[in-house]
C-alpha cells in the first residue's frame, strides 16, 4: 500500500479514487489535487513513483486540511457551539438531529435504539 500524507491508500485502485480513502478528500478535490500535482488521472496508485507520492502529499499538505488536523477542527466548532448554547450547539448536546429533520419518526442514528416506556395495554373494553 502507497502512503500518502501519512496515510495508507489501496495500491489497487486508480489515484482519483485511492484518495479518497484520506478523511477530507472527496471527488471534486481528489481531481485538483492531482491536476496541481500535475499527475496523469487514471493511473494505478501502485504505479506512482515515490517523487509522484511526494508531489501528491506537498500539495495535500499545504492547501488542504485533513485526516487529525481536519478532525479537531470539526470537534472545536462543535465544541463552540456547544459553549455559547446557540440553537445546535443545544441539538448537539441532546444528541438529535441538527439541521432541521423531523423527530417524531426517524432520527434512530441521532437518537438511538428505542426506548421503550411501559404504558396501557391496547386491550379493549368489555360493556
Amino acid at each position: 500500500m502507497p502512503r500518502v500524507a501519512g496515510v495508507d491508500i489501496p495500491g489497487d485502485k486508480r489515484i482519483e479514487f485511492a484518495l479518497r480513502y484520506i478523511h477530507g478528500i472527496g471527488p471534486k478535490l481528489a481531481l485538483d489535487v492531482l491536476k496541481e500535482a500535475q499527475i496523469e488521472v487514471g493511473v494505478k496508485a501502485r504505479d506512482l513513483t515515490e517523487e509522484e507520492g511526494a508531489r501528491i502529499g506537498s500539495v495535500i499538505d499545504r492547501n488542504y486540511q485533513v485526516e487529525g488536523r481536519l478532525r479537531r477542527m470539526v470537534q472545536s466548532n462543535i465544541a463552540r457551539l456547544k459553549d455559547i448554547r446557540c440553537y445546535r450547539g443545544v441539538r448537539h448536546r441532546m444528541h438529535l438531529p441538527v439541521r432541521g429533520q423531523r423527530t417524531r419518526t426517524n432520527a434512530r442514528t441521532r437518537k438511538g435504539p428505542r426506548k421503550t416506556v411501559a404504558g396501557k395495554k391496547g386491550v379493549k373494553e368489555m360493556r
